[in-house]
């Protein structure tokens, strides 16, 4: 990337000259044949797509912008965000391989490792979520061929030194893959700090709208790059040209989005912190919160998705909360424009050591509306709390 600012740099390529007369955004181009006027020209990868399961015009430049951003040698699209991670690890593993990552991991990806992976050879080890680099580094075993990082983890938000993992794991011939859905690509760049492949839910910040699902793949080195290009090429996935123009289109004002909704986050968290009802906020953005000295070191900015743990109560008090809120809506998913809170006390059970909390954990996502309407909307929740637990 050049020294211009990420917001000016996702939007430059849109107004780049010499192209023609065109539209600002390419246009949505709906194709399974792509014609020729000669057989030779049929077979000929150098003319462009030869097939419509190939990137059209929106998704090659969603997937040039993004490698941009990521600084990456290319990046790929697939029709979500758990496939993104899932992708790299039918690509880079064989029976017989391990991998190690978190206890704090993704629902989803954890699944697909304890099933998916578990039923073709491939072990799983998983470090406690508070777990020190050197304690990390210290179960890298012989059989050890990939470190999947999730910084921060899922629903407690531990941060991970992903710098130190990436330098340690390198020099043992480690592999390291990096769920960067929290920071967006934007607050963090894994590429750039050593590690091989960074992946995120396009669904999430860059889709900004929650109307898509999306996940990107992000890596450096050509070996990598090609064996990820073979696996998605072999199992026959793309994403809908409709899809790709919106996440593009996403994509354009991702900074001002990402950077308003921590601002709006920092304001509702710290109202949060002060409450007698909230025990703990999750949140490594926050003064004092778990991660926060790492946070401050490696990352220019902050999701708006942070924990909060109640102070007692249990599921009935949590839900009466969440039936209270008008703002906030119940449902999963996150980074779009609106406001969202989930009760998360549940997923803790599937870890192998889950914390010891003071109550139940709440999600709470943060949207773009006004942070005062927020923490207003926040506390007739604790009213209704106060009431449950009373």
């Amino acid at each position: 990337m050049s020294d211009r600012s990420d917001r000016t740099h996702l939007i430059s390529p849109a107004t780049r000259r010499g192209r023609g007369r065109r539209g600002v955004s390419p246009p949505i181009e709906r194709a399974s044949t792509l014609l020729n006027d000669t057989p030779d020209a049929m077979r000929d990868a150098s003319l462009g797509p030869v097939y419509g399961i190939e990137d059209l015009s929106g998704a090659r430049e969603l997937r040039t912008t993004l490698a941009d951003l990521e600084g990456a040698g290319d990046v790929f699209l697939v029709p979500s965000g758990l496939a993104a991670v899932t992708v790299p690890l039918m690509a880079l593993l064989r029976p017989g391989d391990e991998v190690l990552t978190t206890d704090a991991l993704y629902g989803p990806s954890r699944r697909f490792l304890t099933r998916h992976m578990a039923a073709r050879g491939v072990s799983t080890v998983f470090h406690p979520a508070a777990a020190a680099t050197d304690e990390i580094v210290g179960l890298l075993g012989e059989r050890t061929r990939l470190l999947l990082i999730e910084s921060p983890g899922s629903l407690t938000f531990e941060m991970t030194d992903a710098l130190a993992l990436a330098d340690a794991c390198r020099a043992l011939r480690v592999l390291t893959v990096m769920d960067n859905t929290w920071a967006a690509g934007l607050a963090f760049r894994p590429l750039a700090h050593g590690v091989d492949v960074s992946v995120q839910a396009i669904t999430k910040y860059v889709g900004g709208h929650s109307d898509l699902l999306m996940g990107s793949i992000a890596a450096k080195d050509p070996t990598v790059i090609r064996r990820i290009s073979e696996t998605i090429e072999d199992l026959g996935w793309r994403v809908s040209p409709d899809d790709a123009w919106l996440a593009l289109r996403g994509l354009r004002t991702l900074p001002l989005r990402y950077t308003e909704q921590a601002r709006s986050a920092l304001a509702v968290a710290t109202w949060l912190q002060d409450r007698p009802e909230v025990a703990e906020v999750l949140y490594p953005a926050l003064p004092g919160s778990i991660g926060h000295e790492l946070w401050r070191r490696d990352y220019a900015g902050a999701a708006s998705l942070f924990g909060v743990v109640m102070n007692g109560g249990d599921e009935a008090a949590a839900h009466a909360l969440m039936c209270e809120l008008e703002l906030f809506g119940l449902g999963y998913s996150w980074g779009g424009f609106e406001s969202l809170i989930t009760h998360e006390t549940g997923q803790l059970s599937h870890r192998r050591d889950p914390p010891a909390l003071a109550g139940p954990l709440l999600r709470l996502h943060v949207g773009l509306e006004a942070p005062e309407d927020l923490i207003a909307d926040l506390d007739r929740g604790l009213a209704a709390w106060r009431t449950a637990t009373a």
